[in-house]
């Protein structure tokens, strides 16, 4: 008998070199896998999918069973010996042998060791008459080493009945360790390599050939068809697959292969190897669903094309004329408190820019008082409706947004982001309506008004004083009634008279300081209305990002989180690390968007 190894159907490996499984591991790689399945959707390719969810079924269902079991399956085609190699190791003549197989698609168990195994075959579907205890008091001490093990004879998997076909198909995927028993003839049968041994690339650890009637052969023979067949296993992936020589007829290589199974039973870990080995071909495939390397997830505004996106919608949303109108509203109504009081009428005859734009006041806000009008805030009602070009222009922005943001991802991916980036176009117009017609805008009055007003006033009333005065003068000068006294004011004359009549010096000092109070006024109303412009342009804008935020960036980094969410739970065992680092960084970008 030859020496057991670590690993069933493995050559000897050195002391160590197996790695130890973790069924609490294997329970956290399914729900990852789960977990990824279901965030990653329609976005992951729909085979892989449909090929992953009976694999997690199995695994589920196998680790819940526990690894207290072997479950060891002879599988071969008709006429390789399985039966009668069944029947040689368990001692028992409990499969029928010959070239034309009995007609039934169920398998055939036998179970050593007193520990109850019920519930596993009932999972694995075998009929209670086809279930039998190897226990017997004469050999109990030769069979100890096997207890824990179930050992199954399939189907032949190239039966004419289609229902036995079919029942290998399914056990194949359920058993622990497969033994493939071949024959010198059909042992490079394609059938066997394409339907079953090349699916098996990657599960070396629980897979094993038995090329069994090698009593037929000569020694030469029998090594150059044993060299033959491990050519065919490297070229099918399975290169690590142990081939142990076997004649069921002589006995001959039976104690090596009894040695690998009982290897297999006290390890109990060739169920959680299987499941190992399952869950990472289910992760490698589905792993093609996404991009290799990570891509954290932006905050919404680090999305490339971000700022182009907003900018557009703004034009869309009327931005623009919105700053202008608050623009020269403000000079408007500076205008009219400081104004020259002689031309204050003039504004009269043009139409309010804000009435223009449907922008209607709200009256009776906490700092009226600064506004002899009692207002202070403007809300936006109405805005002129984009045209073609605007709207061609926010389409071709969010399409941007989209193809940069999708670059480098798997083709369903990439398709997820850009219709993220693409919402129906009347939603985003509501959505801009609502938050444009939301938005306050600044419309207080500068205490300054106030007091220039007052003075303009002033002047104006002492224009008015003197001008009467003149009148008057001209009237009794008219009727010639006795000169009346006119006192003046400025530089004294030779005669000892001042220079000029106080009436006229009212009139022109009161015309001439008020235009050029007027003027001043006017210089820093330009002013104030920039600053009004520029908080009207940063509250409007605002509004606009939150559209845009809400409408594209945030749906697009969802998607993009979703996708390195899945990344992750898809990385290799190796890349744990990055993996957690990639789902950091995008915990990161979440915090931003967040305080954001």
């Amino acid at each position: 008998m030859s020496a057991r190894t670590g690993l069933p159907g493995r050559r000897r490996a050195p002391e160590g070199a197996a790695h130890p499984v973790d069924g609490v591991a294997l329970v956290a790689r399914v729900d990852h896998l789960r977990s990824a399945l279901e965030v990653g959707g329609e976005r992951l390719e729909p085979d892989a999918v449909e090929r992953a969810l009976p694999v997690l079924q199995r695994a589920e269902d196998r680790l819940r069973l526990g690894s207290a079991r072997t479950v060891v399956a002879l599988a071969g085609a008709t006429g390789s010996g399985k039966s009668s190699l069944f029947n040689a190791l368990t001692g028992l003549p409990l499969s029928q042998v010959g070239v034309r197989r009995p007609t039934t698609s169920r398998p055939t168990a036998c179970v050593w060791g007193a520990e109850p195994a019920e519930e596993l075959l009932d999972w694995l579907e075998v009929p209670q008459r086809h279930r039998t205890a190897r226990e017997s008091a004469l050999d109990a001490q030769d069979e100890q080493d096997l207890h824990g093990l179930v050992l199954l004879d399939l189907p032949d998997h190239d039966s004419t009945a289609a229902a036995h076909r079919l029942e290998v198909d399914r056990l194949v995927r359920l058993v622990d360790l497969l033994v493939w028993v071949v024959d010198p003839q059909k042992y490079a049968d394609d059938a066997l390599h394409a339907r079953y041994l090349r699916r098996l690339a990657g599960h070396e650890d629980v897979v094993l050939l038995a090329l069994n009637q090698v009593d037929r052969l000569g020694a030469d023979d029998a090594r150059a068809a044993e060299a033959d067949l491990r050519r065919l296993l490297a070229e099918d992936g399975l290169a690590g697959v142990e081939v142990l020589p076997v004649s069921a007829r002589t006995g001959a290589g039976l104690p090596d292969l009894r040695a690998r199974l009982a290897d297999a039973v006290a390890a109990r870990a060739v169920a959680l190897r299987r499941t190992e080995a399952d869950l990472e071909g289910v992760r490698a495939d589905l792993a093609g669903s996404t991009a290799q390397a990570p891509r954290p997830a932006p905050a919404p505004e680090e999305v490339p094309g971000a700022d182009e996106l907003v900018r557009a919608l703004g034009a869309a949303a009327g931005v623009p004329a919105v700053v202008d109108a608050v623009e020269a509203d403000h000079r408007r109504r500076a205008e009219r408190r400081t104004g020259w009081v002689p031309l204050r009428w003039t504004g009269r005859l043009r139409r309010e820019p804000l009435r223009r734009l449907g922008l209607e006041p709200r009256r009776g806000s906490a700092v009226a008082e600064h506004d002899a009008e009692g207002v202070d805030d403007l809300v936006v009602s109405s805005v002129p409706a984009p045209s073609p070009s605007q709207r061609a222009a926010v389409q071709l922005a969010g399409r941007r947004v989209g193809e940069e943001a999708g670059a480098g991802l798997p083709p369903r991916w990439a398709r997820a982001v850009r219709d993220a980036a693409a919402p129906a176009g009347h939603d985003v117009a509501d959505a801009l309506d609502r938050a444009v017609v939301g938005v306050e805008l600044p419309r207080a009055a500068p205490r300054w008004w106030a007091v220039a007003g007052v003075a303009q006033g002033l002047l104006a009333a002492a224009a008015l004083v003197g001008l009467l005065w003149l009148v008057g003068l001209g009237v009794a000068a008219w009727l010639q009634l006795p000169p009346l006294p006119v006192p003046a004011v400025g530089p004294e004359r030779t005669d000892g008279e001042r220079l000029v009549p106080l009436a006229t010096a009212l009139l022109v000092g009161g015309l001439v300081l008020g235009a050029l109070l007027a003027a001043a006024s006017a210089r820093l109303a330009a002013r104030g209305a920039r600053r009004a412009r520029r908080a009207a342009q940063g509250r409007l804008d605002d509004a606009v990002r939150g559209v845009a935020a809400d409408a594209v960036l945030t749906p697009v980094v969802r998607v993009l989180d979703e996708h390195e969410r899945v990344r992750a739970a898809l990385a290799p065992a190796g890349a744990a690390g990055e993996g957690a680092g990639a789902r950091a960084g995008s915990s990161r970008s979440g915090r931003r968007r967040r305080g954001h």
